[in-house]
């Protein structure tokens, strides 16, 4: 729209004045700030006051290693906000108090925690993902087991054409399913 404007002072007549620029400069600005501010926005609005968000709870510090393992994995993954443990909070400086990262679109949240829970991560609540084609889930499959553990090799189990289920090598567990 703004280049329009501009084509239109341009059309109209040569005779443009240095306030006239000017204005057209601010004009500019201005819509780089809106079109920035709507950015933030439309993230913002991924995360509403009521949304249910999965929150990963690490307990060795490796909260930022995991994330940044799990955002490479999937397309359309990012880390959103990260906010640190500073000197003489309960967490160990440096390490993450909450982070937002998505993938593939789905919000999440994790942290390093300070205190050490007689619990860890459970099979039993699980990542599942659909994937698109056999070469997509045995990458998945592959990457997410290395280190990790297998609970169900990838196979046809009689519900999918092939199907698995890993826990990481941080203890998260997924299921991948090719449909």
């Amino acid at each position: 729209m703004i280049i329009i404007l501009g084509l239109c002072f341009l059309s109209i007549g040569c005779k443009v004045s240095n306030t006239e620029i000017n204005n057209f400069s601010e004009i500019i600005k201005l819509q780089t700030e809106v079109d920035s501010l709507q950015n933030i926005l439309t993230q913002s609005n991924m995360i509403s006051a009521n949304s249910i968000i999965p929150f990963f709870t690490f307990q060795k510090e490796d909260a930022e290693q995991a994330m940044n393992f799990y955002v490479s994995l999937f397309n359309n993954s990012e880390i959103l906000d990260v906010i640190r443990w500073e000197k003489g909070t309960p967490g160990k400086e440096g390490t993450i108090m909450t982070a937002t990262f998505s993938l593939n679109g789905k919000v999440f949240k994790c942290s390093d925690s300070p205190p050490i829970h007689d619990w860890d991560f459970s099979p039993a609540i699980a990542n599942y993902l659909d994937c698109q084609n056999e070469t997509e889930i045995e990458t998945l499959f592959t990457k997410l087991s290395e280190g990790g553990k297998v609970y169900m090799p990838l196979n046809n189990y009689g519900f999918s054409q092939k199907f698995g289920w890993v826990a990481d090598k941080f203890g998260v567990s997924w299921q991948l399913n090719l449909p």
